[in-house]
């Protein structure tokens, strides 16, 4: 069983920068990671995913331009990084690993395919 632990959340104002990452016990570095946010009240939303080699990456719309994942397999940490920063985009952030190693990013938007989830960290963007 693959653990996830998030980190590197906090307070932050509109405009600013953070990096997320995500540590994994086990061998999820042969597999699509995903990075997904949620806020009370409503779905579990994806934000980007990445392959299993690194090479291949995907965005949600609200993020594109602004955020960046990226994989360090000799790490075994997945990384998000956040620009821009904006109040909307305060919640809790979590990653998951595919239940597909090979899923394509572009094809890996569903929470519900990803199997494995971290405990998340909170963002929270001020005006």
């Amino acid at each position: 069983q693959v653990q996830l632990v998030e980190s590197g959340g906090g307070l932050v104002q509109a405009g600013d920068s953070l990096r997320l990452s995500c540590a994994a016990s086990g061998s999820s570095f042969g597999y699509t990671m995903g990075w997904f946010r949620q806020v009370p009240g409503k779905e579990r939303e994806f934000i980007a995913a990445i392959g299993w080699n690194g090479r291949s990456t995907a965005y949600a719309d609200s993020v594109k331009g602004r955020f960046t994942i990226s994989k360090d397999n000799d790490k075994n940490t997945v990384y998000l990084q956040m620009n821009s920063l904006k109040p909307e985009d305060t919640a809790i952030y979590y990653c998951a690993r595919h239940w597909d190693r090979w899923a394509a990013p572009t094809s890996a938007a569903a929470a519900a395919a990803f199997d494995s989830w971290g405990q998340g960290t909170q963002v929270t963007v001020s005006s």
